[in-house]
């Protein structure tokens, strides 16, 4: 079984994707990281009042439903691509467009309960994806989006945009 991760050096994924791994540890075990931040992230939306729920800090900006339904999507399509990758595929792993699926994903309707238990349960099953992979498929290129990455890359993507979100919540939508 596999205990961890290494972080992915640079040249192994998108330059942009430093902006979301700036909110890592120096240090961590990835697989400890995307359950405990998927536990602080459940704690948060779970306490939510129903205001602030709904609250958008701007005109067009997403509700908290809808940033833990976009994390969803990114996470099942980090995780389709990493699988990809790391099966051999060398076709192009598309990109997608987050405001589109954001737009019909419905999210403002869903009960947040449901999303939690919806999120943890994805979280396992991607943690077990990438506990499945060699440590050689976990380091294989192939091409997402138009970007060189690799499937370890896009687990620690998972984990650091979530944080990155979260973050985002904290500052711009839970009253101080």
């Amino acid at each position: 079984m596999k205990k961890n991760i290494e972080k992915p050096k640079q040249g192994t994924y998108p330059v942009y994707f430093e902006k979301y791994y700036s909110h890592l540890p120096e240090q961590a075990n990835l697989f400890d990281l995307m359950v405990q931040s998927n536990m602080d992230t459940i704690d948060v939306i779970t306490s939510i009042d129903g205001d602030t729920i709904e609250f958008r800090y701007a005109e067009g900006k997403w509700s908290i439903p809808e940033i833990v339904q976009h994390l969803m999507d990114s996470e099942r399509v980090f995780a389709y691509r990493a699988l990809r990758i790391a099966r051999g595929d060398k076709s192009e792993n598309p990109g997608y467009d987050e405001n589109a699926f954001a737009a019909s994903a419905g999210a403002a309707q869903r009960n947040i309960h449901d999303m939690a238990r919806e999120f943890s349960l994805l979280r396992a099953s991607t943690i077990e994806l990438f506990k499945s992979f060699s440590d050689e498929a976990l380091q294989q290129m192939g091409n997402a989006n138009g970007y060189t990455v690799t499937p370890a890359a896009l687990a620690y993507a998972i984990v650091a945009h979530e944080m990155h979100h979260m973050k985002v919540i904290d500052q711009l939508y839970l009253p101080k």
